[in-house]
C-alpha cells in the first residue's frame, strides 16, 4: 500500500509543478497589456496606430452601413413620389424644401434652372439647346456632389486595408531585430530571452491582420453599393432629363 501511495505522490507532484508554474508571474509576460509595455517604443508606436486605425475603420464601417441604407429608402420613397403622376409643377410645390435625398436635390435643382430659365426668356423655346445644355450641366453637377458625399471615408478605408498589413510587418521585423539584439545581449538563446520578441513581432502582424480585413471587406461591400447607388441615381437624372426635354420640344408647357 505505501508503495502505491509513493509512486502516487511521484506522478503528481510534477503534475503539481506544471500547474503552480502557470500562475508564476512569468507566465504573464505574455500578456497583451505586458507585451505591450514591456515592447520597443517602434513596436509600441506600430501598435498604437494599428489600433487606432481599426477603431477609425469601424466608425467609417457603422456609419457608411447607415448612410447607405438611408440612402436607398429615401431613394424609394422619393421615386414612390416622383412616378404618383403629378405634375412636375406639383411635384415642384409639394417637395418644396424637402431636398434630404440626392434625388430630390436633383429634381430642385432642375425646377429652379427650368424657373429662371422661364423667367429669363419668357418662353423656354426661344433657346431649346442652350436651356438643354444648362439643365444637364446643373443636374450633372448636383449627381457628382451628392455622389462625392457618399464616397466619402472610402478612401480611408482603402487606405486603412492597404496599409495595415505593412504596418504590421514593420512591427514584426521590428520585433525580430529586438529578439536578435537581446540574445546578443545575454549571450544565450534560452527561451525565456526570445520568446518576448517574438511575440511582440506576432502580435504587431496579428493587429495589422485585424486592422485590414474588416477594412478590406466592407470597402468592397460599400463601393459596390456606391455603384449601384450611382446607377440609381444617374438612372433618374436621364429620365428627369428626357420628360424635362419633352416639355420643351412642347414649349414649356
Amino acid at each position: 500500500m505505501s508503495d502505491i501511495a509513493l509512486f502516487t505522490l511521484d506522478f503528481i507532484y510534477p503534475l503539481m509543478q506544471v500547474e503552480t508554474s502557470a500562475l508564476d508571474p512569468v507566465s504573464t509576460e505574455f500578456s497583451i497589456p505586458s507585451l505591450f509595455l514591456k515592447a520597443d517604443i517602434i513596436v509600441k508606436l506600430v501598435i498604437i496606430s494599428l489600433v487606432v486605425a481599426s477603431l477609425w475603420s469601424w466608425v467609417i464601417i457603422v456609419d457608411k452601413f447607415i448612410a447607405f441604407r438611408v440612402l436607398k429608402k429615401r431613394a424609394a420613397d422619393f421615386e414612390e413620389t416622383f412616378w404618383s403622376g403629378r405634375t412636375l409643377e406639383e411635384l415642384d410645390s409639394g417637395l418644396s424644401g424637402e431636398t434630404r435625398d440626392p434625388m430630390g436635390r436633383v429634381f430642385a435643382a432642375a425646377m429652379r434652372e427650368w424657373k429662371e430659365s422661364r423667367a429669363a426668356s419668357g418662353r423656354v423655346d426661344n433657346d431649346l439647346q442652350g436651356t438643354r445644355g444648362r439643365l444637364d450641366r446643373v443636374m450633372n453637377l448636383v449627381v457628382n456632389r451628392e455622389l462625392t458625399k457618399a464616397e466619402s471615408g472610402l478612401s480611408v478605408l482603402a487606405t486603412i486595408a492597404s496599409a495595415s498589413p505593412f504596418i504590421g510587418l514593420l512591427g514584426t521585423v521590428w520585433g525580430i531585430m529586438v529578439t536578435f539584439r537581446a540574445i546578443y545581449t545575454a549571450g544565450s538563446t534560452d527561451l525565456i530571452v526570445i520568446l518576448p520578441g517574438i511575440a511582440e513581432a506576432l502580435f504587431a502582424t496579428a493587429l495589422g491582420l485585424i486592422a485590414a480585413i474588416p477594412a478590406v471587406v466592407f470597402y468592397n461591400k460599400f463601393n459596390g453599393d456606391l455603384n449601384r447607388y450611382a446607377s440609381r441615381l444617374e438612372g433618374y437624372t436621364d429620365e428627369l432629363s428626357a420628360i424635362l426635354s419633352r416639355k420643351l420640344a412642347k414649349g414649356g408647357a
